[in-house]
This record gives structure tokens, sequence and C-alpha cells, in this order.
């Protein structure tokens, strides 16, 4: 009794762009990647109001557009980032504004 071993036919594409669609591996949606900026952009905003928001504030701003741009799951989240991060904004304006200064400081 003699065992061969049946190799599988190869499938040849006709184009090269068949072939790399083909053997391409699939790749996720990217779907964790917005709810992650979603949520990013909420706590940055968020920790804006107290430090560092001129910095923070345009940060949860943009996080909270590239998640929204991209359809996140977490859309509540990233409304409440963006909201935060114009928040943050206000308040640098509204404190400077009072100082007279480019600069505010909860001591005073």
């Amino acid at each position: 009794m003699e065992l061969t071993a049946e190799r599988p036919t190869e499938r040849t594409a006709d184009s090269p762009t068949e072939r790399t669609a083909e053997s391409a591996p699939e790749r996720p949606t990217g779907r964790r990647d917005t709810n992650g900026m979603a949520v990013a952009s909420f706590v940055l905003g968020l920790l804006g109001l107290l430090v560092l928001n001129v910095f923070l504030g345009p940060v949860a701003i943009v996080l909270a557009g590239i998640a929204l741009w991209r359809g996140t799951a977490r859309r509540g989240r990233a409304l409440l980032g963006l909201g935060l991060g114009i928040a943050d904004l206000v308040v640098l304006a509204v404190l400077v504004s009072m100082d007279n200064t480019v600069s505010w400081g909860l001591a005073g």
C-alpha cells in the first residue's frame, strides 16, 4: 500500500490585484480605536477644566471630532468630550480676561 500526499492545487489569480486582495489578511474596521478616542476626548476634556486647558481642550476637540467622523459606538462620550473641550477654552478665555494675563492659576 502506497501513501501519497496530495498537494492542494494552487489557485492563480488572473491579475496582481486579485492576488493581493485574496491573500491580504482581514483587518478590523477600527471601531475599537474610535471608541478609545471618544473616551480619551471625554477624559482629557474633563481633566482640562482643571489643568492645562490650553493644551487639553484642543486635543479633546480633535479626538472627539475624529471619533465622530469615523462613526464611534460611543457617540455620547465623543459629544461630551467635544463639549468639554470647548468648555476648556471658554474657561481659559474667561480666566485670562479676568487676570489680564496670558495664563491663569488657581492660587491667583
